[in-house]
C-alpha cells in the first residue's frame, strides 16, 4: 500500500538506504556482499547513462573506456553511494563509506588509495570527468583492492 506513495526512484533510494543501514550495523561486508549489494546501483546507472556491459563490465579489472557515458556511469555510482556532495566528489564521505562497507582486510589500503587520489577530482569541473579519473587513479594505485559496481 505504501509503495504507491513512492516513485520508482524513491524506492530504489530507500532500498539503497536499507542496504547501507543493514550492513552498517555489522562490522563490514565481505567483498562478495559488497558486489552483490551494488548490482541494483549498477543496473540503475547503466540505464541512466545508456551504457552496456561491454563498456563498463571490466572497470573492476582496470578497463576504463574513455567515453562520456562511461564517465557519467561512474559518477552515477558515486552519487548513489553518497560520496558526492554539492556535485563534487567528497573525500570525507568516501572514507566514511569505506569504513561502513568495506571488508576489514582492505579498509586501510582502500582509504590510503583514496587519500592518494583525492586531488585528482580537483582538476576537473565536470563531475563525470572527475569521477572517471578518480576511479582510474584508485584502480591504478591499488588494483588488488579496487571494488567497483
Amino acid at each position: 500500500m505504501c509503495s504507491f506513495f513512492f516513485t520508482i526512484m524513491e524506492r530504489k533510494e530507500i532500498c539503497l538506504l536499507i542496504i547501507i543501514i543493514v550492513f552498517s550495523c555489522t562490522e563490514s561486508m565481505t567483498r562478495q556482499q559488497l558486489k552483490n549489494s551494488s548490482k541494483m546501483l549498477k543496473k540503475q546507472c547503466m540505464g541512466k547513462n545508456q551504457v552496456t556491459e561491454d563498456l563498463i563490465g571490466d572497470i573492476e579489472k582496470g578497463k576504463f573506456i574513455e567515453d562520456r557515458n562511461v564517465m557519467c556511469y561512474i559518477a552515477c555510482i558515486y552519487q548513489m553511494l553518497q560520496v558526492v556532495k554539492n556535485n563534487k566528489l567528497n573525500y570525507e564521505a568516501s572514507l566514511k563509506q569505506v569504513d561502513m562497507m568495506y571488508p576489514a582486510d582492505i579498509k586501510e589500503a582502500a582509504k590510503a588509495t583514496i587519500t592518494k587520489c583525492k586531488d585528482v577530482s580537483k582538476k576537473y569541473k565536470d563531475l563525470c570527468e572527475s569521477s572517471y579519473w578518480t576511479a582510474k587513479c584508485i584502480y591504478e594505485n591499488d588494483p588488488k583492492n579496487f571494488i567497483f559496481a
